[in-house]
């Protein structure tokens, strides 16, 4: 293939991957649709639109040369064929064999290299072949061959008609021009041909987003432009007021002006005299002049002020009209992200043993697209900690007398006309805020004195902390209490807001407010030690001024009373490492207040000055000062200055640092690390020697032994802080280890870590029953997961 040939299909590639994408996701849509509904006519319109996604897909597919995309989409074609004439029955198996099918599409669509689709052919295969329900599911549980059936006239029936069906296919998609004269359609004398007048251009075009974003932010660039001709025409406010100031001094001594110069035309008519007269007739000709001249002067800014003032409604129309106009078109309707999430919910919910429908209403609703970016990581989030934590089990639902299946519903509504509110509610066991507090209190986040003197909001609030989980076990999907911590520095992060509201057995709601767009946002313009920053008004609760009397020392912290409330006072200036400017005016004694309320966290800030609020266009940093401490990033006034916009989450942080007034002595990392030891108990030489270099490496004390025998002797012998157990061992596997580690008073604490192979839901739920503190499979192991875990629990 040469060059040009190669560029051409890396072109038509690059095409079909998009193409491609809308195929898989009508596919996915498509099979849980089918899933969930039970009505025939609608069940056949499903298999119908599924059907002609993947033939169109194995078409494009064909067109450039991905011959294992094209393989899978036929042999998934026979089982949709062959599910339309009902000859397959529809059970949850075959819908996991669907679902895989399509995630096996994409991964070979993405990676664009060939991949082992051997085991997903043989899938597809057994459910063209029609074996039953059970056989799959033998097939999928012991992974074993079958025996060809023995219905040989049944099959080859249908192979016939298979066949049948590949050959219509071929001959509809061969073109007339190929098809020889002979079986050409004769030519019609004089036909009366009635056109249709078509476009010669099409209504819409497909155009890659990276250009659109690169129009936007040309589009955005603008509203520097706004701002400039603002700049100016506060500067003619500021020049006319300066007018103003010397017409009213003007008038103030011209009375006294004329009568000095009258008396003297009226006075002596002397030498010496009429020497003088005529400087002063020179001096009161210079003082007219310069009235004339402050006259002349305002009368030609004058109308250059009212052009500035046209100008300014005319190219702040035309700005905010062209951004308003370029957000549409990059605003994406909530759709586009929740396409997903029916199938996390699915699977999920399956691998949890529980029956869970997902509702979501107000999807049409628009927002920046970067926006739902964003937001895709915090909704699995949410959807997990929603599966996992709130909806029960059906079994226990029943005993409740609730439904036997859960609800998880997902609410978009437009609260402003650029705020969004989102409502992500489950019907299941709520959160036990107790439960939470007794949590924060081991993990050392709160004390017992302060968990005291929590209210139960206080209380549900820590949910958001990190390593605030209150699951009885580690698993891949959850217990490390990330999950919401995550959840809420990305959408703070955006300029949102999130809280929650829970029932112990009605279940729970999160809030999130987002904003429509995150370009441009109205921000606080405050003067800390000689410089301008910005703050985002969306995080100001107030700004006010005390008097220096007012501030009060609490616990060797400066603080003030508002609202009844007494809240922390920092000085901005010490949270940026900046020196403090000193008021020259001592007889002022107020100082300026900034109020910043973050995460139901409420700090004062004192400023130098507070200036004026303004709208600002966010200047993204570079690379390298990405995450600068306390810097969001920067902004251009109207006047052309560049100032920082501050990072309201990270001044908070900040904040508490600067507000400890003690510090204790700490051991470095790797001092405390050394302290700690662990204990691996593995049969496998292969993976018993990879864990033990990955923990001492880690700076871990390790002991190794074979299994749990060996493993259990050892704990009677030495202290450890630590075990990690594989499950499948000779003499003692790693569920019976727990067990006796658990029923030993002196070891019953001891976190044990389960490291297996075995991944299905009912040895994870083994793992909780006997007491495990974290179960991570062997398959998604990674040795910074397993880290992470450890240095959680120990």
């Amino acid at each position: 293939m040469n060059q040009i040939e190669d560029g051409f299909l890396k072109e038509l590639r690059a095409m079909f991957k998009i193409e491609a994408e809308e195929h898989l996701k009508a596919m996915s849509s498509g099979f849980i649709e089918l899933e969930k509904t039970k009505e025939a006519d609608q069940r056949k319109t499903i298999l119908e639109s599924v059907y002609r996604e993947a033939h169109s897909l194995k078409g494009a597919a064909r067109a450039v040369n991905l011959n294992d995309v094209e393989t899978v989409c036929q042999t998934l074609e026979d089982v949709l064929s062959k599910l339309k004439r009902q000859q397959i029955k529809l059970y949850p198996e075959l819908f996991d064999i669907l679902h895989d099918t399509v995630d096996i599409l994409k991964v070979i669509i993405d990676s664009n290299k060939v991949q082992d689709i051997s085991s997903i052919m043989h899938q597809l295969g057994r459910l063209s072949e029609g074996y039953s329900k059970e056989d799959i599911q033998a097939d999928k549980l012991e992974n074993r061959e079958f025996p060809k059936k023995e219905e040989e006239s049944d099959k080859k029936g249908v192979e016939e008609e298979n066949a049948g069906e590949v050959k219509v296919e071929k001959a509809n998609d061969q073109k007339a021009s190929d098809l020889p004269a002979s079986k050409a359609e004769p030519p019609v004398a004089n036909p009366k041909i009635v056109e249709k007048e078509e476009p010669l251009i099409s209504e819409t075009v497909r155009i890659a987003t990276e250009k659109l974003d690169s129009l936007l932010l040309q589009a955005e660039e603008m509203l520097g432009a706004k701002l400039a001709v603002n700049q100016y025409l506060s500067d003619f406010d500021v020049i006319f007021k300066k007018f103003d100031l010397w017409e009213k001094e003007w008038k103030k001594y011209a009375t006294e002006i004329s009568l000095i110069k009258r008396s003297f035309e009226n006075g002596e008519n002397g030498n010496g005299f009429k020497k003088k007269n005529t400087e002063f007739n020179r001096l009161f000709e210079f003082i007219h002049m310069y009235q004339d001249q402050m006259k002349s002067l305002e009368n030609v800014l004058n109308p250059i002020q009212q052009m500035a003032d046209n100008n300014s409604r005319i190219i702040g129309g035309m700005v905010d009209n062209l951004l308003e106009e370029m957000k549409e078109v990059l605003t994406h309707p909530f759709s586009t992200l929740f396409k997903i999430l029916p199938k996390i919910v699915r699977d999920l919910s399956r691998d949890q043993g529980k029956e869970i429908e997902l509702i979501i209403r107000g999807s049409t609703i628009e927002v920046d697209r970067r926006i739902l970016e964003e937001m895709k990581t915090p909704f699995i989030h949410l959807l997990r900690n929603c599966i996992d934590h709130g909806i029960e089990k059906p079994e226990e639902r029943v005993k409740k007398n609730k439904p036997r299946d859960g609800t998880i519903s997902i609410s978009v509504s437009q609260i402003s006309g650029n705020k969004v509110e989102i409502l992500v509610t489950d019907d299941g066991g709520g959160i036990d805020a107790e439960k939470v507090k007794k949590t924060a209190i081991k993990k050392g986040i709160i004390s017992e004195a302060e968990a005291e003197k929590f209210t139960e909001q206080d209380a549900l609030s820590l949910i958001f902390q990190s390593e605030v989980s209150t699951s009885p076990i580690i698993t891949d999907i959850s217990g490390r209490g990330l999950g919401l911590a995550i959840v809420r520095e990305k959408v703070e992060k955006l300029g949102g807001l999130i809280s929650l509201t829970t029932e112990v057995d009605q279940g729970t709601t999160f809030r999130i407010v987002l904003p429509v767009t995150m370009a441009t946002f109205r921000g606080i313009l405050v003067r800390v030690a000689k410089q301008i920053f910005v703050v985002p008004t969306a995080n100001v609760e107030r700004v006010t001024r005390f008097k220096s009397d007012e501030i009060r020392t609490v616990k060797q912290r400066e603080t003030i009373s508002l609202d009844g409330k007494v809240i922390p006072l920092i000085w901005l200036s010490d949270v940026l490492e900046l020196p403090r400017m000193e008021n020259e005016d001592e007889s002022y004694s107020f100082i300026q207040v900034m109020v910043l309320n973050v995460s139901e966290k409420r700090i004062a800030f004192v400023v130098d000055d507070i200036l004026n609020e303004q709208e600002v266009l966010v200047k993204n940093l570079t690379k390298q000062l990405s995450r600068v401490k306390n810097i969001a990033g920067a902004t251009v006034l109207g006047t052309g200055k560049v100032v920082v916009i501050l990072n309201v989450f990270d001044l908070v942080k900040s904040a508490l640092k600067v507000t400890t007034s003690h510090k204790k002595e700490e051991k470095s990392k790797e001092e405390t690390l050394m302290e700690k030891s662990i204990l691996i108990a593995e049969d496998s030489i292969t993976s018993r020697t990879l864990l033990k270099n990955i923990l001492e490496s880690a700076g871990y004390r390790v002991k190794a032994t074979v299994d749990g025998v060996d493993a259990f002797t050892a704990l009677k012998v030495d202290e450890y802080d630590l075990v990690v157990s594989d499950v499948e061992m000779p003499r003692m596997n790693g569920f019976d280890l727990v067990l006796k580690i658990r029923d030993d008073k002196k070891m019953a604490d001891l976190p044990v870590v389960l490291v297996t192979g075995l991944e299905s839901r009912e040895h994870r739920e083994r793992g909780i029953e006997v007491g495990a503190n974290a179960y991570i499979v062997k398959r998604s192991f990674d040795q910074s997961n397993l880290l992470e875990v450890i240095q959680k629990l120990i």
